[in-house]
């Protein structure tokens, strides 16, 4: 008996020094986290409707479509590189989802699983080009984010795949009690992606290639694997992340994940993960999403111009990005 005290006090010990790491670790995000819900929360403004429940879930749905790309964001500039073909994933996934439900009378199963394999096709030609040649990322998925929103305008004809079944809206829109659908798809797809990262060889692959590709080579590590592996989850998280938002939009629409690569670039860099590869995590990660979700919600409650709200997501995005190099530079010096 009191051996199992001593393994439920050790096991406890442990995940506290770990919280306790994770919160010295992120501080300055969670501060500002913390400081930006609370000036939403006192704002005239935004007081009477910023931390209603409505608000709150509202904000939870919409961040989970970003947050299934910065999960998959995450592992891509780590490596030190960029996945720009997301947003169109979310496109052109969406779309074929909706329209196998809509065109075909597929069952709703089938077309989410169709929507995800649009992602990862789109993925592992991403991941097979970077992988087998030198062309840096940014150009790859530059041409990849061009291409399949081109086929989703071809797929639509350029007008929306409208889907109106109540089974369909219950993937992006309907609730598990009390807690939106997505959130809890959410929830699953961030235990899945952190027990990859810190929990799996392949994960630790990731982090000695974004450290360094050269070293990594030279401890036997294939590298060209895990650029594959890399660009092919990016792939699968924006096919899930066009599935949802195409069920919660009730059309597949090939305007929808315009911008929403900045989105997730923008989670990830706030979340702490370097620019530069090698360093990140996915907790800094959900807390950058949060960041930005919340961002977001507040500039539209304050009823700032949309045009004003790009102004200040790019200077959100300049500053997490001049941090990383100032601590690039004092870890250098």
């Amino acid at each position: 008996m009191d051996q199992v005290v001593r393994k439920n006090g050790s096991g406890i010990n442990r995940i506290g020094r770990k919280f306790l790491q994770f919160i010295k670790e992120n501080i300055g995000i969670i501060i500002a986290l913390v400081v930006l819900c609370i000036f939403l929360s006192v704002n005239p403004i935004t007081s009477d409707s910023f931390l209603t429940q409505k608000n709150v879930f509202n904000v939870l749905r919409q961040i989970s479509s970003n947050l299934f790309l910065a999960c998959g964001m995450t592992m891509v500039i780590i490596l030190g590189g960029i996945d720009l073909s997301v947003g169109s994933i979310i496109a052109l996934s969406g779309c074929i989802a909706a329209g196998c439900v809509a065109r075909y009378n597929l069952p709703i199963g089938v077309a989410i699983v169709v929507g995800i394999l649009v992602g990862l096709a789109v993925g592992l030609f991403n991941g097979l080009v970077i992988s087998k040649t030198t062309i840096p990322s940014f150009i790859v998925t530059l041409a990849t984010m061009n291409i399949a929103k081109g086929l989703a305008y071809v797929y639509t004809g350029g007008s929306p795949v409208r889907v109106v079944t109540k089974e369909w809206q219950f993937i992006g829109a309907g609730y598990i009690g009390p807690i939106p659908t997505p959130v809890l798809i959410l929830v699953v797809v961030l235990i899945i992606t952190a027990l990859l990262m810190n929990k799996t060889k392949m994960g630790r692959y990731i982090y000695a290639v974004g450290g360094n590709a050269q070293a990594a080579v030279f401890s036997g590590i294939k590298v060209a694997k895990v650029k594959f592996f890399v660009h092919a989850f990016s792939g699968v998280m924006a096919g899930l992340a066009g599935v949802v938002l195409a069920s919660r939009m009730y059309s597949g629409q090939p305007t929808a994940g315009d911008g929403a690569e900045m989105d997730a670039i923008a989670a990830v860099v706030v979340g702490g993960t370097s620019m530069s590869g090698g360093a990140g995590k996915i907790g800094g990660t959900i807390i950058g999403g949060l960041i930005i979700g919340v961002l977001n919600n507040g500039l539209n409650l304050l009823n700032v111009n949309s045009f004003w709200q790009y102004v200040v997501k790019g200077a959100v995005i300049l500053l997490a990005v001049f941090i990383d190099y100032l601590k690039n530079k004092k870890v250098k010096m």
